[in-house]
């Protein structure tokens, strides 16, 4: 793309890992300008140097919002990680859609979540939905990006599951259609870019869906040793987490996850990383063989 193309484009959260990866995929494609936003511009001292406008933004500040999102044309709003009490991520995304709204920005691609429905069990979906729906009724053009399960989440659990030799989960037999983190940076990238834009909604999922017990044998197989999934009772989970000192607030939303999965809120497929990039969602197993350094992190010391 080039600049007269689609004009300023900005990216929130640029300081993690998701908003600096498409920073940096819009740098490499030559579209810009690029403002990236952040609680700490500090942190993005690599990126102004490339040439990317970096600009202070506090979502729970609105007062400043709006001086940060001037003069753009398309923004990606990257939601946030605000879990400490119910609603404040909605009200944080509030802020930032009513300053985006006053700046004149004229299109809004927002990183949602599969099914952000009212009656998901999902904790989190409340907060997308109250999102999405702010965005359509602002006036603003817009694109949801459901984002399916990070496959990169699975680094955090995968680990202990090889060392012990037990995949402990409460996700029953359901299947969920896990995506990179890259896949989804990509999608989000082309999506800002597209020469022309109308209000769309895409489920950003991975090639295939997938089932704890599939995910057991995958990990087996790159491992070289067993591991089995052991399906327990949300309530049992809850308590073991509890009881190993996680925050019953993150406990709750973690198992939260496992019963959407349980129930089928994952399991949809659909063709939306090759629809926007031209490129096929990376497998999972696939991704897990390019992690085993991760993986097998704790396996000697069992």
């Amino acid at each position: 793309m080039t600049r007269s193309d689609v004009g300023t484009i900005l990216v929130t959260g640029a300081s993690g890992h998701l908003g600096r990866r498409v920073v940096e995929l819009l740098l490499e494609s030559g579209a810009g300008p690029v403002v990236a936003t952040t609680r700490t511009p500090e942190a993005l001292r690599d990126l102004a140097a490339r040439g990317v406008m970096v600009r202070l933004a506090d979502f729970d500040v609105s007062a400043g919002l709006e001086r940060a999102f001037a003069g753009v044309s398309r923004m990606l709003l990257v939601s946030t990680s605000a879990f400490d009490r119910p609603g404040h991520r909605a009200e944080q995304h509030g802020n930032a859609i009513g300053a985006a709204v006053r700046a004149g920005v004229r299109h809004v691609v927002y990183t949602s979540f599969a099914r952000p429905e009212l009656d998901s069990p999902v904790l989190p979906a409340a907060d997308h939905h109250a999102t999405e729906t702010a965005i359509a009724a602002s006036g603003m053009g817009w694109t949801f990006l459901r984002d399916n399960l990070y496959a990169d989440n699975l680094l955090r659990s995968l680990p202990r599951a090889v060392a012990s030799g037990q995949l402990v989960a409460a996700a029953g037999a359901g299947a969920a259609a896990y995506v990179t983190r890259e896949d989804c940076a990509r999608s989000a990238a082309a999506a800002l870019t597209a020469r022309e834009l109308s209000n769309a909604r895409h489920d950003v999922t991975g090639p295939a869906a997938v089932t704890h017990a599939e995910l057991a044998r995958i990990v087996s197989e790159l491992a070289g040793r067993r591991v089995t999934y052991v399906p327990v009772d949300p309530v049992v989970l809850r308590s073991g987490m509890v009881a190993a000192g996680v925050p019953r607030a993150v406990a709750d939303i973690a198992v939260s996850f496992d019963v959407g999965i349980a129930r089928g809120f994952f399991k949809a497929v659909s063709t939306a990383v090759r629809d926007l990039t031209g490129r096929a969602p990376t497998r999972l197993a696939d991704f897990l063989a390019s992690q085993r350094e991760v993986l097998f992190a704790g396996a000697a010391t069992r």
